[in-house]
């Protein structure tokens, strides 16, 4: 079941001559728990496809269906609201409070949302992440792949339809990132949990199920 899918999706900046195309015309299907990597080089419109399938940015035209709903019917609020319920984001920069620990993180989604937290499926992920000695530490009490386990560990707690991944080891050696990888990877089955990552790492890519080339606005290879 394509628990994620967009239709001609069309964004561009600027006029006349100036126009550029960042999205051109974009169909994609995401099956559920699948984990997909979209590769291109800078300007290609990777990000600004992750920005769209996020309901970060509304484009142009076209349409974004992620678990049956076109949130780009969805008004500010609402789609504030479903992004906050059924999308989870990891982005490069952590973007971690740093007045919370580790646990306080996690949560923080779940608790913005006016829910209680399902504490058996947290502990699994913390488990799962290599956190439970780090759940009382700040974020700068910790090393950037440390970090970047948090914010994984949070974009799964609440149990989103799919997970957007922005460049997640952009900032990170290569050991660090290969180790992130593997996590993402192993928490993707083990939660039956659906990716979506960007990255301009080829070596990274290839740990995907299915890797997704973009150039020019358009997708070139792996619908």
């Amino acid at each position: 079941m394509a628990i994620l899918e967009t239709y001609n999706l069309k964004k561009f900046y600027g006029s006349g001559e100036n126009e550029v195309h960042a999205l051109d015309g974009v169909i994609l299907e995401v099956e559920q728990g699948e984990f997909v990597s979209v590769v291109g080089t800078s300007g290609s419109g990777k990000s600004t496809l992750l920005h769209m399938l996020g309901g970060l940015d509304r484009p142009d035209s076209g349409d974004v269906f992620v678990d049956g709903k076109d949130i780009f019917s969805l008004g500010d609020e609402e789609l504030t609201i479903f992004r906050r319920r059924k999308i989870g984001f990891v982005f490069q920069n952590y973007n971690l409070v740093p007045s919370l620990n580790v646990y306080e993180n996690i949560v923080l989604p779940i608790q913005l949302d006016g829910r209680e937290p399902d504490s058996k499926y947290i502990d699994s992920i913390i488990e799962t992440l290599g956190l439970t000695e780090k759940l009382g530490n700040l974020p700068n009490n910790l090393s950037g792949g440390q970090q970047q386990r948090v914010a994984i560990a949070r974009a799964l707690a609440a149990k989103p339809a799919i997970i957007l991944a922005d460049e997640p080891t952009g900032n990170l050696d290569s050991k660090t990132s290969q180790d992130v990888m593997g996590l993402l990877k192993i928490t993707s089955e083990r939660f039956a949990q659906t990716i979506v990552m960007i990255t301009h790492n080829e070596e990274i890519a290839q740990m995907a199920d299915r890797i997704i080339r973009i150039e020019d606005g358009k997708i070139v290879s792996g619908k």
